[in-house]
Protein backbone atom coordinates (compact mmCIF):
# COMPACT_ATOMS: atom_id res chain seq x y z
CA UNK A 1 0.00 0.00 0.00
CA UNK A 2 1.18 3.28 -1.21
CA UNK A 3 1.92 6.39 1.39
CA UNK A 4 -0.67 8.40 0.06
CA UNK A 5 -3.56 5.49 -0.22
CA UNK A 6 -2.32 4.53 3.49
CA UNK A 7 -3.06 7.97 4.40
CA UNK A 8 -6.63 8.13 3.04
CA UNK A 9 -7.20 4.91 4.32
CA UNK A 10 -6.30 6.55 8.12
CA UNK A 11 -8.63 9.49 7.21
CA UNK A 12 -11.56 7.99 6.13
CA UNK A 13 -11.29 5.54 9.69
CA UNK A 14 -10.79 8.66 11.59
CA UNK A 15 -13.59 10.56 10.35
CA UNK A 16 -16.06 7.42 10.41
CA UNK A 17 -14.61 7.69 14.35
CA UNK A 18 -15.45 11.02 14.67
CA UNK A 19 -18.97 10.93 13.26
CA UNK A 20 -19.70 8.05 15.80
CA UNK A 21 -18.82 10.33 18.70
CA UNK A 22 -21.25 12.89 17.49
CA UNK A 23 -23.69 10.14 17.89
CA UNK A 24 -22.94 9.18 21.23
CA UNK A 25 -22.84 12.18 22.44
CA UNK A 26 -26.44 12.54 21.94
CA UNK A 27 -26.68 15.80 19.65
CA UNK A 28 -29.85 17.12 17.65
CA UNK A 29 -31.54 14.56 15.32
CA UNK A 30 -30.69 16.73 12.19
CA UNK A 31 -27.09 15.76 13.01
CA UNK A 32 -27.54 12.17 13.80
CA UNK A 33 -29.39 11.82 10.98
CA UNK A 34 -26.66 12.97 8.68
CA UNK A 35 -24.30 11.15 10.43
CA UNK A 36 -25.76 7.87 10.03
CA UNK A 37 -25.60 8.84 6.34
CA UNK A 38 -22.82 10.15 6.53
CA UNK A 39 -21.55 6.75 8.14
CA UNK A 40 -23.26 4.58 4.77
CA UNK A 41 -21.51 6.53 2.56
CA UNK A 42 -18.24 6.00 3.60
CA UNK A 43 -18.95 2.75 4.29
CA UNK A 44 -20.23 2.12 0.44
CA UNK A 45 -16.18 3.69 -0.51
CA UNK A 46 -14.60 1.74 2.34
CA UNK A 47 -16.20 -1.69 1.55
CA UNK A 48 -16.43 -1.88 5.27
CA UNK A 49 -20.01 -2.91 5.60
CA UNK A 50 -21.01 -4.66 2.41
CA UNK A 51 -24.02 -6.28 4.16
CA UNK A 52 -24.72 -3.89 6.89
CA UNK A 53 -27.06 -6.18 9.11
CA UNK A 54 -27.28 -10.15 8.72
CA UNK A 55 -29.96 -11.80 6.75
CA UNK A 56 -33.67 -11.79 8.88
CA UNK A 57 -36.62 -11.75 7.50
CA UNK A 58 -39.76 -10.19 9.04
CA UNK A 59 -40.40 -6.88 11.46
CA UNK A 60 -39.08 -8.09 14.26
CA UNK A 61 -36.03 -9.86 12.85
CA UNK A 62 -34.90 -7.05 10.68
CA UNK A 63 -35.85 -4.33 13.22
CA UNK A 64 -34.24 -6.24 15.71
CA UNK A 65 -30.77 -6.56 12.98
CA UNK A 66 -31.20 -2.54 12.58
CA UNK A 67 -31.07 -2.14 16.37
CA UNK A 68 -28.21 -3.91 17.28
CA UNK A 69 -26.08 -2.83 14.30
CA UNK A 70 -26.63 1.51 15.63
CA UNK A 71 -25.98 0.43 18.89
CA UNK A 72 -23.37 -1.94 18.11
CA UNK A 73 -21.47 -0.92 15.53
CA UNK A 74 -22.20 3.27 15.60
CA UNK A 75 -22.81 4.28 19.26
CA UNK A 76 -20.52 1.12 20.58
CA UNK A 77 -21.93 1.19 23.89
CA UNK A 78 -22.49 4.61 24.94
CA UNK A 79 -25.94 7.12 24.51
CA UNK A 80 -27.91 3.57 23.45
CA UNK A 81 -30.72 4.14 20.72
CA UNK A 82 -34.13 2.87 21.37
CA UNK A 83 -37.16 2.36 19.33
CA UNK A 84 -39.84 3.97 19.61
CA UNK A 85 -42.11 2.73 16.83
CA UNK A 86 -42.22 0.69 13.80
CA UNK A 87 -44.31 1.02 10.76
CA UNK A 88 -44.50 -0.32 6.87
CA UNK A 89 -44.04 2.27 4.39
CA UNK A 90 -43.01 2.29 0.98
CA UNK A 91 -41.68 -1.16 0.75
CA UNK A 92 -39.27 -0.51 3.82
CA UNK A 93 -39.83 -0.43 7.04
CA UNK A 94 -39.95 2.80 9.27
CA UNK A 95 -38.25 2.73 12.58
CA UNK A 96 -39.02 6.22 15.12
CA UNK A 97 -35.56 5.62 16.90
CA UNK A 98 -34.45 7.90 20.16
CA UNK A 99 -30.69 8.43 21.18
CA UNK A 100 -31.27 10.40 24.64
CA UNK A 101 -33.51 12.85 24.25
CA UNK A 102 -34.25 13.13 20.45
CA UNK A 103 -36.02 11.49 17.99
CA UNK A 104 -35.66 10.52 14.25
CA UNK A 105 -37.11 8.63 11.26
CA UNK A 106 -34.53 5.97 10.05
CA UNK A 107 -35.88 2.80 7.27
CA UNK A 108 -34.37 -0.65 6.94
CA UNK A 109 -34.76 -3.13 4.30
CA UNK A 110 -37.48 -5.73 4.95
CA UNK A 111 -34.81 -8.39 5.13
CA UNK A 112 -32.74 -6.09 7.33
CA UNK A 113 -29.42 -5.85 4.80
CA UNK A 114 -29.65 -2.55 4.63
CA UNK A 115 -30.17 1.07 6.56
CA UNK A 116 -31.33 4.34 5.32
CA UNK A 117 -31.07 7.13 7.18
CA UNK A 118 -33.60 9.53 6.53
CA UNK A 119 -36.35 8.75 3.52
CA UNK A 120 -37.16 12.01 1.48
CA UNK A 121 -40.78 11.84 -0.39
CA UNK A 122 -40.29 12.38 -4.08
CA UNK A 123 -44.22 13.00 -4.95
CA UNK A 124 -44.65 16.48 -2.63
CA UNK A 125 -44.33 19.62 -4.15
CA UNK A 126 -41.85 21.76 -3.14
CA UNK A 127 -42.63 25.09 -2.85
CA UNK A 128 -41.98 27.80 -5.01
CA UNK A 129 -41.51 31.20 -3.58
CA UNK A 130 -43.49 33.79 -4.79
CA UNK A 131 -40.97 36.54 -6.06
CA UNK A 132 -37.27 35.16 -7.72
CA UNK A 133 -34.72 34.99 -4.81
CA UNK A 134 -31.49 37.09 -5.51
CA UNK A 135 -28.45 35.21 -6.14
CA UNK A 136 -26.75 33.89 -3.47
CA UNK A 137 -23.54 35.98 -2.26
CA UNK A 138 -20.30 33.67 -1.48
CA UNK A 139 -19.67 33.51 2.11
CA UNK A 140 -16.79 35.44 3.56
CA UNK A 141 -14.56 33.98 6.11
CA UNK A 142 -14.63 35.54 8.88
CA UNK A 143 -12.06 37.87 10.12
CA UNK A 144 -9.76 37.24 12.51
CA UNK A 145 -8.93 40.12 15.60
CA UNK A 146 -5.89 41.79 15.16
CA UNK A 147 -3.73 42.35 17.49
CA UNK A 148 -0.02 43.66 17.88
CA UNK A 149 1.26 40.37 18.44
CA UNK A 150 -0.46 37.63 17.01
CA UNK A 151 -1.40 34.25 19.70
CA UNK A 152 -0.70 31.38 17.01
CA UNK A 153 -2.32 27.56 18.33
CA UNK A 154 -1.68 25.09 17.09
CA UNK A 155 -3.42 21.79 18.43
CA UNK A 156 -1.83 18.46 17.07
CA UNK A 157 -1.29 14.83 17.82
CA UNK A 158 2.50 14.24 17.16
CA UNK A 159 2.06 11.77 14.96
CA UNK A 160 -1.38 12.24 12.81
CA UNK A 161 0.09 12.36 9.19
CA UNK A 162 -1.93 15.41 9.33
CA UNK A 163 -0.60 17.26 12.83
CA UNK A 164 2.94 16.72 11.09
CA UNK A 165 1.73 17.83 7.99
CA UNK A 166 0.77 21.59 9.22
CA UNK A 167 4.11 21.62 11.65
CA UNK A 168 6.10 21.55 8.77
CA UNK A 169 4.15 23.84 6.90
CA UNK A 170 4.00 26.41 10.12
CA UNK A 171 7.58 26.09 10.89
CA UNK A 172 9.46 28.18 8.71
CA UNK A 173 6.61 30.65 9.16
CA UNK A 174 7.23 30.85 13.16
CA UNK A 175 10.85 31.31 12.26
CA UNK A 176 10.37 34.03 9.80
CA UNK A 177 8.35 35.85 11.96
CA UNK A 178 10.40 35.22 15.56
CA UNK A 179 8.90 37.27 18.60
CA UNK A 180 6.76 39.37 16.44
CA UNK A 181 4.54 36.41 16.96
CA UNK A 182 3.52 33.73 20.36
CA UNK A 183 3.63 30.23 18.64
CA UNK A 184 2.04 27.87 21.22
CA UNK A 185 2.18 23.73 19.76
CA UNK A 186 -0.83 22.21 21.58
CA UNK A 187 -2.22 19.13 22.09
CA UNK A 188 -5.77 17.33 21.35
CA UNK A 189 -7.32 16.00 24.31
CA UNK A 190 -6.97 12.16 23.15
CA UNK A 191 -4.62 10.10 21.84
CA UNK A 192 -4.84 8.09 18.87
CA UNK A 193 -1.71 6.35 17.66
CA UNK A 194 -0.74 4.54 20.89
CA UNK A 195 1.52 4.73 23.45
CA UNK A 196 4.39 5.99 21.58
CA UNK A 197 2.22 9.45 21.11
CA UNK A 198 1.61 9.69 24.98
CA UNK A 199 5.62 9.62 25.35
CA UNK A 200 6.34 11.74 22.52
CA UNK A 201 3.63 14.80 23.40
CA UNK A 202 4.76 14.74 27.10
CA UNK A 203 8.43 14.91 25.69
CA UNK A 204 7.41 18.15 23.50
CA UNK A 205 5.19 19.92 25.68
CA UNK A 206 8.07 19.76 28.31
CA UNK A 207 10.67 21.09 25.74
CA UNK A 208 8.50 23.84 24.97
CA UNK A 209 7.65 24.63 28.66
CA UNK A 210 11.57 24.32 29.69
CA UNK A 211 13.55 24.68 27.01
CA UNK A 212 11.51 26.40 23.91
CA UNK A 213 14.33 28.18 23.07
CA UNK A 214 15.24 24.20 21.55
CA UNK A 215 11.64 23.61 20.22
CA UNK A 216 11.91 24.34 16.80
CA UNK A 217 15.41 22.66 16.21
CA UNK A 218 14.11 19.56 17.76
CA UNK A 219 10.36 19.84 15.66
CA UNK A 220 12.36 20.40 12.89
CA UNK A 221 14.42 16.90 13.44
CA UNK A 222 11.50 14.81 14.72
CA UNK A 223 9.00 15.99 11.59
CA UNK A 224 11.79 14.38 9.49
CA UNK A 225 11.71 10.77 10.58
CA UNK A 226 9.74 10.61 13.86
CA UNK A 227 13.14 10.01 15.20
CA UNK A 228 12.48 11.27 18.72
CA UNK A 229 15.19 9.93 20.83
CA UNK A 230 18.06 11.26 18.41
CA UNK A 231 16.26 14.19 18.59
CA UNK A 232 16.46 14.73 21.91
CA UNK A 233 20.60 14.92 21.11
CA UNK A 234 20.52 16.61 18.35
CA UNK A 235 18.30 19.55 19.83
CA UNK A 236 20.90 19.35 22.98
CA UNK A 237 17.81 18.70 24.95
CA UNK A 238 19.08 18.57 29.01
CA UNK A 239 17.32 14.91 29.62
CA UNK A 240 17.82 15.23 33.08
CA UNK A 241 15.26 18.32 32.96
CA UNK A 242 13.01 17.03 30.88
CA UNK A 243 12.93 13.92 32.53
CA UNK A 244 11.88 15.62 35.78
CA UNK A 245 9.34 17.81 33.77
CA UNK A 246 7.91 15.02 31.95
CA UNK A 247 6.90 12.98 35.29
CA UNK A 248 6.02 15.80 36.96
CA UNK A 249 3.33 16.68 34.31
CA UNK A 250 2.49 12.88 33.92
CA UNK A 251 1.20 13.18 37.39
CA UNK A 252 -0.38 16.59 37.61
CA UNK A 253 -2.52 15.37 34.33
CA UNK A 254 -3.10 12.02 34.88
CA UNK A 255 -1.35 11.12 31.39
CA UNK A 256 0.04 7.14 32.63
CA UNK A 257 -3.37 6.87 34.57
CA UNK A 258 -5.22 7.40 31.86
CA UNK A 259 -3.69 5.21 29.59
CA UNK A 260 -3.58 2.28 31.99
CA UNK A 261 -7.33 2.66 32.78
CA UNK A 262 -9.61 2.00 29.75
CA UNK A 263 -12.95 2.54 31.08
CA UNK A 264 -11.71 5.96 31.25
CA UNK A 265 -11.22 5.96 27.21
CA UNK A 266 -12.67 8.23 24.70
CA UNK A 267 -15.29 6.10 23.28
CA UNK A 268 -13.31 3.02 25.13
CA UNK A 269 -10.57 3.54 22.39
CA UNK A 270 -9.02 6.60 22.45
CA UNK A 271 -6.10 7.56 25.96
CA UNK A 272 -7.02 10.98 27.39
CA UNK A 273 -4.44 13.15 27.02
CA UNK A 274 -5.52 16.23 29.42
CA UNK A 275 -2.12 18.46 29.00
CA UNK A 276 -4.65 20.99 27.13
CA UNK A 277 -7.67 20.17 27.74
CA UNK A 278 -8.82 23.17 29.00
CA UNK A 279 -8.34 25.18 25.87
CA UNK A 280 -9.86 21.90 24.07
CA UNK A 281 -13.25 23.03 25.29
CA UNK A 282 -12.48 26.47 24.90
CA UNK A 283 -12.21 26.60 21.58
CA UNK A 284 -14.18 23.27 20.38
CA UNK A 285 -10.85 21.44 18.79
CA UNK A 286 -12.23 18.49 16.85
CA UNK A 287 -8.93 17.08 15.70
CA UNK A 288 -5.92 17.35 14.67
CA UNK A 289 -4.57 19.83 13.27
CA UNK A 290 -6.87 22.48 14.70
CA UNK A 291 -5.72 26.22 14.26
CA UNK A 292 -6.38 29.18 16.21
CA UNK A 293 -5.17 32.70 15.94
CA UNK A 294 -6.04 35.15 18.55
CA UNK A 295 -8.44 33.16 20.03
CA UNK A 296 -10.62 32.74 17.00
CA UNK A 297 -10.54 29.35 15.29
CA UNK A 298 -8.48 30.09 11.92
CA UNK A 299 -8.61 28.10 8.19
CA UNK A 300 -5.72 27.77 6.26
CA UNK A 301 -4.08 25.85 3.77
CA UNK A 302 -1.05 23.79 5.46
CA UNK A 303 1.86 25.17 2.64
CA UNK A 304 4.16 28.00 4.45
CA UNK A 305 2.79 30.80 1.89
CA UNK A 306 -0.60 30.31 2.90
CA UNK A 307 0.11 30.27 6.63
CA UNK A 308 2.07 33.35 6.27
CA UNK A 309 -0.45 35.36 4.47
CA UNK A 310 -3.47 33.71 7.18
CA UNK A 311 -1.62 34.45 10.17
CA UNK A 312 0.09 38.38 8.88
CA UNK A 313 -3.90 39.24 8.55
CA UNK A 314 -4.19 39.16 12.39
CA UNK A 315 -1.51 41.82 12.60
CA UNK A 316 -2.72 45.16 13.94
CA UNK A 317 0.37 46.56 11.45
CA UNK A 318 2.01 43.88 9.58
CA UNK A 319 6.01 43.59 9.68
CA UNK A 320 7.69 43.64 6.57
CA UNK A 321 8.54 40.01 7.44
CA UNK A 322 5.06 39.59 6.10
CA UNK A 323 5.59 40.70 2.64
CA UNK A 324 8.55 37.81 2.09
CA UNK A 325 7.88 34.79 -0.16
CA UNK A 326 7.52 31.28 1.33
CA UNK A 327 6.94 28.24 -0.33
CA UNK A 328 3.33 27.60 -1.69
CA UNK A 329 3.98 24.01 -2.03
CA UNK A 330 1.89 21.82 0.48
CA UNK A 331 4.12 19.98 2.77
CA UNK A 332 3.63 15.98 2.54
CA UNK A 333 1.27 14.26 5.17
CA UNK A 334 3.16 11.90 7.66
CA UNK A 335 7.21 12.32 8.70
CA UNK A 336 9.64 12.87 5.80
CA UNK A 337 9.98 15.65 3.29
CA UNK A 338 8.13 15.84 -0.21
CA UNK A 339 5.15 17.65 -1.21
CA UNK A 340 1.86 16.49 -0.73
CA UNK A 341 -1.72 18.49 -1.21
CA UNK A 342 -3.78 20.54 1.10
CA UNK A 343 -6.32 18.39 0.95
CA UNK A 344 -7.73 19.02 4.99
CA UNK A 345 -7.21 15.64 6.43
CA UNK A 346 -7.26 15.19 10.02
CA UNK A 347 -7.39 13.14 12.49
CA UNK A 348 -9.90 13.04 15.39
Amino acid sequence: MGEEEKHKKEDKHDKKEHLQRVLRRGYGWKVATVALFALLIISIFTGGFEDLFSSATGTQQATEAAMNYINTNLLRGGTQATLKSVTEEGGLYKLKILIGENEFDTYTTKDGKFLFPQGIDMTEESETPETPQQPTQPQQAPTLPKTAKPVIDVFVMSHCPYGTQIEKGILPVVQLLKDKIEFNLRFVYYIMHGEKEVTEQLNQYCIQKEQKDKLITYLTCFLDAGDGAGCLTKANIDTTKLTACTKAADTQFQVTANLNDQTKWLSGRFPLFNVDKTLNEKYGVGGSPSLVINGQEASSGRDSASLLRTICAAFDKAPAECSQTLSSAAPSPGFGGGTGANSGGSCG
